[in-house]
């Protein structure tokens, strides 16, 4: 039977299968199937002679969802031309929802003759014993009641984590489902979620990908997984034995979304695993190569690469926005999840050659009623000329705040001249983001990410150690803003260990101090660490996974991080939705937000922008949100002080004067392990201590809680220290 055209790839209706790929250059197209996994070549051949713009497909009335598959393309081997169908490979469907069978590396998957090196030479070697096969899948699955969390942008706290890497040496996980989607999905991981604070999870890319020719002779693996093959299939890898990668990832989705929190996929839509000129061909390269990729205009023989992965997707082509819109709206309509972070974005906006923010990609998601309502996070830099893109996406989307990490690294390192850069990534990034309509959390602010150090590791190395990657250490970038602490890697000093341990809970607490959205990094809140490897992108082991059996510093830092996300929670303040303005309050002499020394008056022009300054505090005024709840009811929260000393030496700090009515009361010292009981109090203008490298926390409160003969705030319940 012919079939039809749409939708794209292969669909089964409950009575058989509807097949359909897009190739505008090839001259023919055969779908062949697979009984087994193990078969070395396909059963059937079918040529598809049915084409509708430019779209070939044909309908099976007898296949059933499992049946395997992939297809080969004919058509012109002219590398010169941008065309290299080769019908000896079979080829993955772009469209596939599930892989049926993964790729086993062999030098045939290869479009010319590899130990030759020479791409205008086809080679005629059959891959199909070796070859990735799509997979038929029926995609029913009963929801129930499920529903979207949609927490609001700037209530939002991100959980940056590997679905594998997370669950696969927990001890109260089930053996069976460590370092899978059900594993994630388990009760000791969900209440451990729960019990940290966060509200989203980003998990590391989840599209089903292959591990690189050179690593798999390395017998390593692409971890990270930012190696795409198919856009529609969850990764296989991740799969437990209880059911298919596409249920069990449904299952995993409806379980966190039971817990309040919502699924946010790290999606890579820049690149594809076809590598470049002298890649495999395992897809889009034998599908239709000059289609799918964008190539060098006067050597169509090669691809334009601002990825720093051999090729780009060709966003010119009409065919592959709707492959990844498609692809969006599947994994938001069919797999619920909650929105996306688009690796190496600035990739994505490239019209010609330079970076477009108004260009057809995100002009398509502006106006689409689907994918315009998930949250939408830009990794805003790629590797191309102009890539670097920090604050020029369009209104509707967030960014990764590369500046905030940067500068935050650079002030507690003690760098100097970093006070009024500080000062504006505490604040929100305005200068970045205070345009254009653009909100405070526009800014993910982060410390740490997959990429680059852990924060353990952010204090405890100043260079890279890379040397498990097998390339002589030269991966991985040298420019880490990072500080030892006086010893490289790993010691058993009680001084340096101990403050390290502080550097790291003044990141966690100006992280989540800031205005915008936090992202903490998996594992960052464990201590996790890669042993100074800052590309471990290639070690599917303890390098990169969660180690659960955690020491006593550990424990405490845990602790930690959990008290200052409820702080966050706590105070509306340190969540805004619209920007300071430095101004009076209406009514009253107090500023929305206000900038002091250390010695308690206001900052001048000089004091910002001197070199020796290192110390900073800030007034946030609760009566100055301005906001309403879903009540309609004015949100007034607790006036905060924070104070932050970067220099290495104790610093007195001078507290400014306080509401009328109300003291200060210490909150959180980072010098300090444990302070849930200091009930350290002021008026104002009295002088607290701060020790070298430490942040610290007060908060107004009405004087009728102070004890008139203690002279000392008596807390009602532990609660009133968050």
């Amino acid at each position: 039977m012919p079939g039809v055209p749409y939708p794209l790839g292969a669909t089964w209706d409950g009575k058989g299968v509807n097949f359909a790929l897009f190739s505008e250059h090839a001259t023919g197209v055969i779908l062949c199937l697979f009984d087994t996994i193990n078969a070395k070549e396909e059963s059937h051949q079918i040529a598809l002679t049915e084409k509708t713009n430019n779209v070939w497909h044909i309908y099976l009335p007898n296949e059933r969802p499992g049946r395997l598959y992939g297809y080969r393309v004919h058509g012109p081997y002219d590398p010169k031309n941008g065309h290299r169908f080769n019908a000896n490979k079979i080829l993955v469907d772009p469209y596939t929802k599930l892989i049926g069978r993964d790729i086993k590396w062999n030098t045939t998957h290869f479009g010319y003759p590899l130990g030759s090196c020479d791409d205008l030479v086809m080679d005629k070697s059959d891959n199909a014993p070796y070859a990735p096969l799509s997979a038929v899948v029926d995609t029913a699955f009963s929801w129930g009641d499920d529903h979207p969390p949609k927490i609001p942008w700037h209530e939002t706290i991100i959980y940056e984590a590997h679905v594998k890497g997370i669950s696969i040496t927990h001890p109260d996980v089930p053996q069976p489902l460590r370092g899978t989607y059900a594993g994630l999905a388990s009760e000791p991981m969900i209440n451990y979620l729960r019990e940290l604070g966060i509200t989203a999870i980003e998990l590391m890319p989840v599209h089903h990908h292959v591990d690189e020719y050179p690593l798999s002779k390395l017998n390593l693996k692409n971890y990270w997984g930012y190696n795409t093959l198919a856009f529609f299939a969850p990764n296989t890898r991740y799969q437990s034995n209880a059911m298919n990668a596409v249920n069990e990832f449904k299952m995993m989705v409806r379980s966190l979304h039971a817990a309040g929190i919502e699924v946010i996929l790290d999606v890579v839509y820049n690149h594809t695993s076809d590598g470049d000129h002298l890649g495999p061909t395992l897809s889009f390269k034998g599908i239709d190569n000059r289609s799918y990729y964008r190539l060098v205009r006067d050597n169509l023989r090669h691809y334009k690469d601002y990825t720093g992965c051999g090729n780009s997707l060709n966003m010119l082509s009409p065919h592959v926005l709707q492959l990844i819109m498609d692809s969006l709206r599947y994994w938001i309509t069919e797999m619920h999840v909650d929105g996306f972070r688009f690796d190496l974005a600035s990739s994505l906006a490239r019209e010609l050659h330079e970076v477009d923010r108004l260009g057809s990609f995100f002009d398509i998601i502006q106006q689409d009623p689907v994918i315009s309502q998930v949250k939408l996070i830009a990794e805003p830099w790629d590797l191309g000329e102009g890539g670097y893109q920090v604050g020029h996406f369009p209104a509707l989307w967030t960014e990764w705040n590369g500046i905030y990490r940067d500068t935050i690294r650079r002030f507690w390192k003690g760098d100097g001249g970093q006070v009024d850069e500080v000062a504006t990534r505490l604040a929100g990034s305005s200068d970045l983001y205070g345009h254009n309509g653009r909100r405070p959390y526009a800014s993910i602010n982060f410390v740490t990410a997959h990429d680059g150090f852990t924060l353990h590791d952010l204090v405890s190395y100043n260079q890279k150690h890379n040397e498990a990657n097998g390339e002589d250490n030269k991966d991985g970038t040298n420019d880490n803003i990072s500080w030892n602490c006086g010893v490289e890697g790993a010691t058993t000093d009680p001084v340096i260990r101990a403050l390290r341990e502080k550097q790291k809970r003044n990141f966690m607490a100006t992280l989540l101090f800031s205005q915008g959205v936090p992202m903490i990094s998996g594992g960052d809140e464990i201590g996790r660490t890669q042993e100074g490897n800052n590309n471990a992108y290639c070690q599917d082991s303890k390098v990169s996974w969660h180690n659960w059996m955690l020491d006593k510093d550990q424990n405490a830092f845990l602790q930690f991080v959990r008290r200052v996300i409820a702080i966050r929670k706590k105070n509306p303040v340190l969540r805004r939705r619209h920007f300071f303005h430095g101004q009076p309050i209406h009514g009253s002499e107090i500023k929305d937000i206000a900038w002091f020394t250390e010695a308690g008056h206001e900052m001048t022009d000089a004091e910002w922008h001197a070199d020796f300054v290192r110390c900073l505090m800030v007034r946030l005024s609760g009566d100055a949100i301005k906001e309403v709840d879903e009540h309609g009811n004015r949100i007034i929260g607790d006036t905060l002080l924070i104070l932050i000393n970067a220099h290495d030496g104790t610093v007195p700090f001078t507290l400014p004067t306080s509401k009328k009515g109300s003291f200060w009361v210490l909150m959180l010292d980072t010098a300090l392990e444990e302070n849930r009981r200091c009930h350290w109090t002021s008026r104002g203008g009295r002088t607290y201590s701060m020790q070298g490298r430490s942040l610290a926390v007060f908060r107004s409160v009405l004087e009728s809680r102070r004890h008139p003969q203690l002279n000392r705030f008596e807390p009602e319940s532990e609660k009133d220290f968050y």
